[in-house]
């Protein structure tokens, strides 16, 4: 075995806010003759209690008077719940629940958007053992099938729907059986003129009895407190069971890397959704494990939607910061023009850190140059790998040399298998913060799992410098998602993605590689029209046609086309046609996902004329580099 020890020279490094980092510093990796490989963090997992119901209850007998979370009211003021007076609703929502006879058969569906009745009937549910389901608001409010909400119902059979608001009501008549009951915080009176519903007011007057008690005496590490639907990219979205244990498990690697928040309890300004294992797990997690506070943010990484965002981060200074990248992308713009905020913002925060796509190191350089301007110093980024299947964090990279694309080492507890698979390496993960099973899916469960218990988990790595492994691995894609050309060259998509979207920042969000069967790269280009919109200068009023069709914009597409052909260094790597698309990714059609993550084969499958088009050159708007028409 291999003592990997991670080591930076500090002289020739800028100067950083001083924080405890510990957890996946170090590694052991052993070598198997087979060619695989396992890798161990160094540092032990420490002990973890059995249950989130454990830390709970303790911040609310110790700090009862400490705001657990808070949510602004339509005023504008904010609304806040301490661990006191969050338990005393527990307890009240915990017992109105049982008297419903909700079990793991029957569990909750939640149908709404981050808010304090969410988090409530959450905990009340986590408390007495009934499962949960936080559904995406997309797949009610977005969709216009309602396909992957009906399959949710159909795979859980729920036996209670919380809706938030009337403007699931669509929703409600299209996809929940008519005689299970609707709780909400609103009136659907209007919307739902034939239908009962109950209101949450009267499960919150619920008086707890001694059945509440028993029932809470029961929660067992084993016992599911929710189930997180995968985003559904590649098949319908399965259901993972994430299990008491698993969850503080997960948990306890976090604070052992993260070790800093020991020292201070953490405080969130978070938008990320409690559908998605990133926002729902890991950071709610992080505040109850901690005795955190929760500040919901009710803005979102949009140029709308920033607005809400800046107004909070302008109010309270998080201690820890989580964001998507185009959320860091939309700050690091406003405090460019807004000194107050920066300094609100970088006031107190001891670590950054993002996930659901790479960051651009462009962005990334912004951000650390803002800080050593505001406060002297730079404030850490830090970044991973994790699933919905893993609760989710498995690897992290922490220090001062991490850059986009680095994934690092395992957490304490984290066994992460290398296995060599058609050119690739794909990592593997065992260990307590690992699913058993997709829930009532015998068929996939199976296939999910290798002969030795390893989730597969479709991700391929590589080594940041083979010949030193202790500087951590390095994302490398999608092994499902790489295909041949004719020729029988591979070519490696995520790579190649990463670096279109890099390269043609600010306007491009993401990009679908072409080529399969065929003899040259091509891609399906989707904008920020946002970013379009601005460059070419034409107010709100110009139709999308006109803003795509601007000079200036089809310059920049041509000047990326230009530079990948250049850059590139054989068939796999040259893009050699390219299109911009104009129509949105269809939810429906499962081409995007609820988080925005683009669906490579659900495109190629749908647009699979647009492709035949752009091969054969009669696409409008089809772009070839320069370089290449000139050798032609």
């Amino acid at each position: 075995m291999t003592d990997l020890t991670f080591a930076v020279p500090t002289s020739s490094l800028p100067k950083y806010r001083e924080i405890s980092m510990g957890g996946c510093l170090t590694a052991t990796l052993e070598v198997r003759a087979d060619g695989t490989s396992i890798l161990r963090a160094n540092e032990p997992l420490e002990p973890f209690p059995e249950s989130m119901n454990e830390r709970f209850r303790h911040w609310a007998n110790t700090k009862p008077d400490t705001i657990l979370v808070a949510q602004r009211d339509p005023d504008g003021a904010w609304q806040t719940i301490t661990y006191g007076q969050m338990m005393m609703r527990v307890r009240a929502l915990g017992q109105a629940l049982l008297d419903r006879n909700l079990s793991v058969e029957r569990p909750i569906i939640i149908l709404s958007d981050n808010d304090l009745e969410h988090l409530s009937l959450g905990l009340a549910a986590n408390w007495v053992g009934i499962p949960y389901c936080s559904v995406s608001p997309a797949y009610s409010l977005i969709s216009s099938d309602f396909a992957k909400l009906k399959h949710i119902v159909a795979t859980l059979t729920p036996g209670l729907v919380f809706a938030a608001s009337a403007a699931f009501s669509k929703a409600i008549r299209a996809a929940i059986p008519p005689d299970l009951e609707v709780v909400t915080s609103a009136d659907l009176t209007a919307a739902l003129p034939d239908r009962d519903f109950t209101r949450f007011a009267s499960l919150l007057a619920t008086q707890p009895t001694a059945a509440l008690d028993s029932a809470h005496a029961r929660v067992s590490a084993h016992t599911i407190t929710k189930f997180m639907f995968t985003s559904g990219s590649t098949k319908a979205p399965k259901g993972v069971p994430i299990t008491q244990r698993m969850w503080c498990a997960n948990q306890q690697m976090i604070v052992q890397v993260m070790g800093f928040m020991k020292a201070e309890p953490p405080v969130l300004v978070d938008w990320l959704p409690w559908n998605h294992v990133f926002g729902g797990n890991h950071n709610v997690g992080i505040v109850l494990f901690n005795g955190g506070t929760l500040y919901i943010d009710d803005g979102k990484p949009t140029p709308q939607g920033i607005a809400g965002t800046l107004r909070n981060l302008r109010e309270i200074s998080p201690t820890v910061y989580f964001n998507v990248p185009k959320g860091f992308e939309e700050i690091v713009a406003a405090m460019e023009q807004d000194e107050a905020l920066a300094q609100r913002f970088f006031k107190r925060v001891k670590a950054f850190m993002f996930a659901g796509a790479g960051l651009s190191q462009v962005v990334w350089d912004r951000l650390h140059t803002l800080a050593e301007h505001t406060v002297g110093e730079r404030i850490q980024m830090l970044t991973g790998l994790g699933m919905t299947e893993t609760a989710p964090a498995d690897l992290f990279a922490v220090g001062p040399d991490v850059r986009s694309g680095h994934i690092g080492l395992p957490n304490p507890g984290v066994e992460a298998k290398l296995v060599p698979m058609e050119g690739k390496t794909e990592i593997r993960f065992r260990g307590p913060n690992v699913m058993n099973a997709y829930w009532r899916n015998p068929v996939q469960s199976a296939e999910a799992f290798d002969e030795e218990g390893f989730y597969r988990s479709g991700d391929a790595v590589k080594w940041i410098d083979p010949h030193n492994p202790q500087k951590g691995l390095l994302f490398d894609g999608r092994i499902a998602e790489d295909f041949k050309l004719s020729t029988g060259t591979f070519v490696s998509v995520g790579p190649l993605r990463a670096k279109v979207i890099a390269l043609g920042a600010p306007l491009v969000q993401d990009a679908v590689v072409t080529g399969l069967n065929r003899d040259e790269v091509g891609l399906l280009i989707l904008p920020r029209l946002d970013e379009c919109r601005r460059l070419s200068g034409l107010g709100a009023q110009a139709s999308l046609a006109q803003v795509l069709g601007h000079p200036k914009v089809i310059d920049h597409f041509q000047a990326l086309l230009d530079q990948l052909w250049q850059q590139g260094t054989g068939s796999a790597s040259r893009v050699a046609r390219a299109v911009v698309l104009s129509e949105a990714p269809s939810i429906d059609h499962g081409e995007v996902t609820d988080k925005g993550s683009i669906n490579q084969r659900a495109v190629l499958q749908h647009r699979a004329a647009l492709v035949d088009a752009l091969y054969l050159g009669t696409v409008p708007g089809l772009l070839a580099p320069r370089g290449k028409l000139a050798t032609n």
